[in-house]
């Protein structure tokens, strides 16, 4: 038979029995997460922190768990992993610029002075390779110089933080998770104790 229910008025039901929420913008809302991650790269880096937080802000507003229910096998358990794995990874592209640019976010001196070390080397590279210059043009030698130091730090720490961003990512998803499994055990056993 047809069903007659108003739309919206319809709930999807967990094995439970109880409403769940029929939320499948999670998958989307991941989808466009490695989609920024593909396409933050030099001057869109920044764009990737705003898109991260832009997404971060969709799943919050509007993304609810279902009840929390015992079990490893629950429909909770599957939606909290979703739910904190995309969270982790909108708040690694959020990070991402960041960690480029703030050594106190991203601690690794060893790193760091690599990284400059090469510009270093990318530096005089390029005044040997413009030696000519060097007596008539020393300005523009110089410029070429800071160019090709600056880009050099950048892409090396940019290639270097690509690496740890899964640690970053992974890491609060388990916070989240973690976190958000232990609320919705207490606020479930709060409610059960009311009744």
């Amino acid at each position: 038979m047809d069903d007659l229910s108003p739309p919206g008025g319809r709930k999807d039901l967990d094995p439970g029995g109880r409403a769940a929420p029929a939320q499948p913008g999670v998958i989307g809302i991941g989808l466009a997460a490695v989609l920024t991650v593909a396409l933050a790269q030099g001057s869109w880096q920044w764009f990737a922190t705003y898109i991260g937080l832009t997404l971060l802000a969709l799943i919050f507003c509007f993304y609810r768990l279902p009840a929390w229910t015992p079990g490893l096998r629950s429909a909770y358990v599957a939606n909290l992993a979703a739910y904190s794995l995309v969270v982790g990874l909108c708040v690694a592209i959020t990070l991402a610029p960041m960690l480029q640019r703030w050594a106190w976010l991203f601690p690794m001196p060893g790193t760091r002075r690599g990284c400059h070390e090469l510009g270093r080397y990318e530096s005089v590279r390029v005044e040997e390779s413009l030696a000519n210059l060097a007596g008539r043009e020393r300005p523009v030698l110089a410029y070429a110089q800071d160019i090709h130091r600056r880009t050099a730090v950048a892409d090396c720490l940019a290639a270097t933080t690509t690496l740890w961003l899964p640690v970053y990512a992974l890491g609060v998803a388990v916070l989240v998770g973690l976190g958000t499994w232990f609320f919705g055990r207490a606020r479930a056993q709060r409610d059960a104790g009311r009744t």
